[in-house]
């Protein structure tokens, strides 16, 4: 059998599961997003209405459509999450590469970053309720330390509680693809750059961030994917009261307006691989992996 050959028959399998849960779903998701629907059937007939009805005012240069506010408000959570969990999940993972020596041990704090994990996401939201609501611990820690005269109305149903919950829930994923590629670096090369005078901060900056942006692109893809399209958390942690993109989604799709969801994912789908490409012109990442 030809090498060639081969390699197709290795990769058809994987290439059939892809295409039968990933490729055809999306498809029918963009054939629905084109369909007519009325109160309670739908039509397969071809119609731009969907898409009409999702930038419905954004031609109007005077104020801001519904559509560009909700995307803002979305990509608002997405970029605080990402600085978030980027700055959190670098200094975690340099900790575990450089700073712990053994491999027993690096494995058993990288086990204990894996704890939360074992729950689902839905009860790590809620366990946020009891601490940051009104009577919760904090507020009421505050209120018996006599830093504060009443209860901090922002720590539960806000913006601050949306972001908490979303750093909680995904700084995993950006630790583990940075901790990845700083394990891959050459230790010699931290070595010269101490041997050549560079202190501990030039040499993170001038050595450690270049060979770890393959892992910091992996992460921000992770986190930028997740937090664009999640739905739950913006729901729980905000009291039903903060608009997204995925929650505007969820909806639509509640009440039955399935032709308006599928239009509202493909745009987003759209925004989100435009989002990845841009990170993708800065690293070459099939070079890089």
């Amino acid at each position: 059998m030809r090498p060639q050959t081969s390699a197709w028959l290795q990769a058809g399998p994987l290439a059939a599961v892809f295409a039968l849960f990933f490729v055809v779903p999306l498809a029918l998701v963009v054939v629905v997003s084109f369909w007519q629907a009325t109160d309670y059937e739908l039509i397969p007939a071809f119609t731009t209405q969907a898409y009409a009805d999702v930038f419905r005012g954004c031609a109007d240069t005077s104020a801001l459509c519904v559509t560009l506010k909700t995307y803002l408000s979305t990509l608002k959570f997405a970029v605080l999450t990402w600085a978030l969990t980027l700055a959190i999940g670098f200094t975690i993972a340099y900790f575990l590469a450089f700073h712990v020596r053994t491999t027993l041990m690096q494995t058993v704090l990288f086990l204990v970053c894996t704890v939360p994990f074992w729950t689902s996401n839905v009860i790590r939201m809620i366990s946020w309720i009891p601490l940051l609501g009104r009577n919760g611990l904090v507020n009421q820690t505050l209120l018996a330390t006599g830093a504060v005269d009443r209860p901090v109305e922002w720590l539960l149903f806000s913006d601050f509680s949306v972001v908490l919950a979303f750093v909680h829930l995904y700084t995993m994923f950006m630790i583990v693809p940075i901790f990845n590629s700083m394990m891959r670096i050459d230790r010699a090369l931290l070595e010269a750059a101490r041997d050549s005078g560079a202190s501990a901060w030039q040499t993170i900056r001038h050595v450690v961030m270049p060979l770890s942006r393959t892992g910091v692109l992996i992460g921000s893809i992770f986190i930028l994917a997740l937090v664009m399209g999640d739905f739950v958390t913006v729901g729980v942690m905000g009291g039903q009261q903060i608009a997204s993109v995925g929650k505007t989604i969820q909806v639509q799709a509640g009440y039955l307006q399935f032709p308006a969801a599928a239009a509202n994912a493909v745009v987003l789908l759209a925004v989100v691989m435009l989002m990845i490409a841009a990170l993708m012109r800065l690293v070459d990442l099939r070079r890089e992996l």
